[in-house]
């Protein structure tokens, strides 16, 4: 992964590409919190690559509540509990790679969000969903959303899921045939017309600058990510 001021791909092995990718949310983060962010306002990172929810099954059923068996002192007959119905459900827990920005007055509140797609979201139709699920609930909680995807040996789009996801018209979709690129969402209320959400989809091609995206903070201001800016830092400290 050469420096530069431009975007270039790693030429490194995926799991590069996702420790990459973590230093570039903290890097993102960085500049928020070094200014980017007016006051009241915070950003943290939230980083989760692959099976992030562990439970030892022996421990987990060792600690259920077994009722004690009835003892027959000659008094009246107490009919025993049923145990409760337990069902397993399958699941996909999709790679996080994010940053989170809050307002802090009354309490930490999850205001917007910026979302680094990894491999691991583009790898298997039940993770490009769980991802897509995850985006579209930002959205319908009205939280602002930027993603952004530099991944170039997958070309599965992530906003396409989350309009099909969504059942939303086909001109919603991306506008380009490029696999590359950075989507900023403002979720907004207007009367009349209802609720809305604007998009805006920037390509982003190898050897050109990162873009900046608009992140729309709930009930507050637009503030720029510097894409590029928090790339650049990025890369001189991941030494790919």
């Amino acid at each position: 992964m050469p420096l530069g001021d431009h975007f270039h791909p790693p030429l490194s092995p995926a799991r590069h590409w996702e420790s990459f990718h973590g230093t570039w949310a903290s890097e993102i983060m960085a500049v928020l919190n070094e200014g980017a962010l007016p006051p009241g306002y915070f950003a943290e990172t939230q980083v989760h690559v692959g099976s992030r929810v562990e439970v030892d099954v022996a421990s987990f059923q060792a600690a259920e509540t077994v009722a004690p068996e009835p003892q027959d002192h000659g008094g009246v007959s107490v009919q025993t509990a049923a145990p409760p119905t337990v069902l397993l459900m399958p699941a996909v827990f999709p790679d996080e790679i994010e940053v989170q920005v809050f307002e802090s007055s009354g309490g930490a509140t999850l205001v917007g969000a910026i979302e680094l797609i990894s491999p691991g979201n583009k790898e298997r139709l039940e993770t490009r969903r769980a991802f897509a699920a995850k985006c579209a609930s930002y959205l319908q909680m009205g939280i602002g959303l930027v993603i952004v995807d530099i991944v170039t040996d997958r070309r599965a789009n992530l906003h396409d899921e989350m309009i099909d996801l969504l059942q939303q018209a086909e001109a919603f979709r991306f506008p380009a045939a490029s696999s590359l690129y950075g989507i900023a969402y403002r979720p907004f209320r207007m009367d009349p017309g209802g609720d809305q959400i604007e998009i805006r989809p920037v390509p982003i091609a190898v050897g050109q600058t990162l873009p900046t995206m608009p992140l729309a903070l709930r009930r507050g201001p637009v503030i720029p990510i510097e894409l590029e800016l928090a790339y650049t830092r990025a890369l001189r400290k991941s030494r790919l």
